[in-house]
Order: C-alpha cells, then structure tokens, then sequence
C-alpha cells in the first residue's frame, strides 16, 4: 500500500475553533475555544456540532431544526462565510481547521446561537407580509381563488424559496451601517407580492414601505446577499426590480 492510500485510509481528526459566549451569563466574556472531532464519511458541520454538544461540550449552543436547509435555522459563519451548518460538508475544508462564529446583524442569544426570528418577524410586520385581498372585508369561505396560470405559480414559487436564514443580512454591508435597513430577505418577501397577481395594494403601499434609504434604494448594491445566499436566490435581480418600481411611483 503507498503512503497516500494509507493517508486516504485514515481518519482526519477536525479541528474546530468555535466562540463561546453567554451574554446571559454575569462576567462572561468571549472566548475561542478548540475541539478536536474524528471526521466520519458525508460529515456536515450540523454533525459534527451535535458531536461536540454530545461528547465534549453540553453547555454548546446552536440552533437547528430541519437538517435538511430548509428551516434556515443552523445559520452561521463559516470560516469566514455566512452559511448554513447542516448543509455544509467537512471535507470542503482541506485543512481540517474549521472556525465557527455567529451570525452578526442579530441578537446573540449565546455561542452560535442569534435571535433571527425577532429580526424576521419585525420585516414581516413592516412589509406587511400578507396578501392584501380587496375581499377580505367581505370573506366568503366558499369563495374559489382566480385561476392562476402555470408561469406564474413558478415565478411565486422562486421568491417563495427563501428560509429567511439570515445570511443575506449578515453579509449586507448595508445592514451594518444602517440598523433600519431592510435588507434583501425583505425585499424578496415584497417581490414575492408583486408577483401575485391575488395581492391588490397599490403602488404608492409599496413606496412607503421601501422607498427611502433604509428601503431599496439604501443598498449599496454591493450584493453580498446574492453572493452568500444559501439557496442561489436572485437577489439582484429582485433589487433592481423593486428600483424600477420604485422609479415609476409618481
């Protein structure tokens, strides 16, 4: 056997280097702290965290629900770049050295652990993330929704794929200038209505929503959000989308 089938044939020993913070916790203060995991085939980061929590370090705290990069739950900063830990394999890191932080533009709740939900939950109330049915004063249950051609369905469909992770915040140069600032999941949640032909605000709702400098027209059009957006959304696309609405209020 060569010394590189024997190299293969061995177990790589990961090394993460992972914060550690309790801001709950009276004194705590922040701290890197290194473990050691034996890397097993189609190892995720998500895997190897729960291994650490299991056998090392109880106290650990991240979040995850799905497994699957769908709840956007697991999000955090990879060596350097906002992602998703339960769908981010090992083996892509050669070195087998793995730092881990949380995601920044969120309440730290402790060590990976952000509070996005009180972020997505205040753009939803903002963008009034619902569709604004001129019926709904008059609800009629029996009522049948209008036919909605195929192409259109699809288009919903695309903006609908976004797990609100939060990656595209933490990565929004934006977002770290200007604490109002909606940012691209709020802009694509606004997309989304846009599309729905079932939605009957009007243009000027829209305008007063995200027509100013913590609205679209605030991005620095740096696209960070496209270039670190888990699922591959069209962010720039929805950007300058949203402006040529935008554009035309009069």
């Amino acid at each position: 056997m060569s010394d590189q089938e024997i190299k293969n044939d061995q177990e790589r020993v990961l090394k993460f280097n992972i914060l550690r913070f309790n801001p709950q916790v009276k004194g705590d203060t922040p701290v890197m702290k290194t473990y050691e995991v034996t890397e097993a085939p189609g190892m995720t980061i998500f895997i190897a965290l729960n291994d650490i929590r299991e056998n090392q370090e109880p106290s650990l705290q991240f979040d995850f629900i799905c497994r699957a990069g769908i709840c956007g739950s697991c999000g955090m900063v990879i060596n350097g770049r906002p992602d998703l830990a339960c769908r981010t394999l090992t083996s892509k890191f050669p070195d087998g050295e793995i730092t881990l932080l949380p995601l920044p533009g969120f309440e730290l709740i402790g060590d990976l652990s952000v509070n996005t939900g009180k972020f997505m939950r205040g753009m939803s109330e903002r963008v009034e993330s619902w569709v604004h049915d001129d019926m709904a004063e008059h609800v009629d249950l029996d009522r049948l929704e209008e036919r909605m051609e195929p192409e259109v369905a699809d288009e919903i469909y695309e903006l609908e794929r976004c797990v609100e992770c939060g990656c595209c915040i933490s990565a929004c140069a934006t977002k770290r200038m200007r604490d109002g600032f909606l940012g691209a999941v709020g802009f694509m949640r606004l997309a989304r209505y846009y599309a729905d032909p079932r939605d009957k605000r009007t243009d000027p709702d829209y305008y007063e929503l995200i027509g100013d400098d913590d609205g679209v027209f605030g991005c620095m059009t740096l696209l960070g959000c496209q270039d670190y957006c888990p699922k591959d959304l069209p962010h720039q696309t929805q950007i300058a989308f949203l402006r040529k609405k935008m554009a035309l209020v009069k």
